[in-house]
C-alpha cells in the first residue's frame, strides 16, 4: 500500500502539506528555517517519515484558501478541520484532536446559554470560513452571522460593531475574554472542531495510508505525547471516534 501511496505524490519523493497559518492551537510558531512549528507539522512531518519521503510545508492563512487549493494540486494532504462543504473536494481520515466550540458574549448580555443564541435580531461575530462559521451557516435559522478574516479580525469585529455574540473555539474565547471586562465564555459547546489529515480523493492510496496512520498515532500516544510538547493541553483533546 505505501508503494501505491507513493504513487499518489504529484513530486516523487516529496510530501506537500497545505499547513493553516490561522490556528495557534496548531501551529504554535515558526522554526529557524521558516517551517511552520507545532502539532500539525509534526503530524505531518511523522507520515512523511513513514512514506519515506521529505515534507515541503504549503502554508495558508486560512482553512478556507487549503479547501480551494485543493483542486488546483497545492498539496498531497491537507490538514484542517473536517467539515461535509469541504469534504465535496477534500476525502478525509478520521480526526486526530478536536477542539471544542462556544460563544462569548459581552458584559451583562441577556444571552446566557448557547441555546439562547438563534434567534431573530441576534448578531454574531465568526471568523470567516472557519469550520464553525460553515456549521453555524448551515445550522442556524434566525441569528445573523457577521463574519471577520481570521479569529482575531472576529473579535474586533465583536467588540468595535458591539455584537450580542463571538463565535469561536473556547481556547481562543477565553483569551478575548480576558481583554473584554465582564465578558462571558458560555458553558457547553454547539460543536467540536475536529481537525484531519485530507487528501484529494483520486488519492485513494495514500488516504488509506494516512488513514493507518492517524489510527496509530491516537492509539501509540503520539498525538497525546504532541499535544504535550507543543503546550496546548487542556486545549486540544485527542479526537474520539467519528
Amino acid at each position: 500500500m505505501t508503494q501505491e501511496a507513493l504513487s499518489d505524490l504529484t513530486e516523487p519523493g516529496l510530501l506537500r502539506v497545505g499547513i493553516n497559518l490561522g490556528n495557534p492551537l496548531l501551529v504554535t510558531g515558526t522554526k529557524p528555517s521558516g517551517d511552520p512549528e507545532g502539532v500539525a507539522p509534526e503530524m505531518a512531518a511523522a507520515l512523511a517519515k513513514k512514506l519515506g519521503v521529505s515534507v515541503k510545508y504549503v502554508t495558508y492563512a486560512t482553512p478556507g484558501e487549503i479547501a480551494d487549493a485543493a483542486v488546483r494540486d497545492e498539496w498531497d494532504i491537507g490538514l484542517i478541520a473536517v467539515e461535509p462543504k469541504r469534504a465535496e473536494v477534500i476525502a478525509f481520515c478520521d480526526a486526530y484532536v478536536e477542539i471544542e466550540a462556544t460563544y462569548l458574549v459581552p458584559a451583562g448580555s441577556s444571552l446566557t446559554s448557547i441555546e439562547d443564541m438563534d434567534q431573530p435580531g441576534v448578531r454574531i461575530a465568526v471568523s470567516e470560513r472557519a469550520a464553525y462559521d460553515l456549521y453555524l451557516s448551515r445550522t442556524l435559522e434566525h441569528a445573523v452571522l457577521h463574519r471577520a478574516q481570521g479569529l482575531a479580525g472576529a473579535f474586533e469585529l465583536f467588540r468595535n460593531e458591539k455584537l450580542d455574540a463571538l463565535a469561536g473555539l473556547v481556547p481562543a474565547l477565553k483569551e478575548n475574554a480576558e481583554k473584554l471586562a465582564g465578558s462571558k465564555v458560555l458553558d457547553g459547546r454547539y460543536t467540536s472542531v475536529r481537525q484531519a489529515i485530507g487528501t484529494k480523493h483520486e488519492s485513494k492510496a495514500l488516504n488509506a495510508v494516512a488513514e493507518a496512520f492517524v489510527a496509530n498515532a491516537k492509539a501509540s500516544g503520539l498525538v497525546g505525547d504532541l499535544i504535550d510538547k507543543y503546550g496546548v493541553a487542556g486545549k486540544l483533546q485527542v479526537a474520539g471516534p467519528s
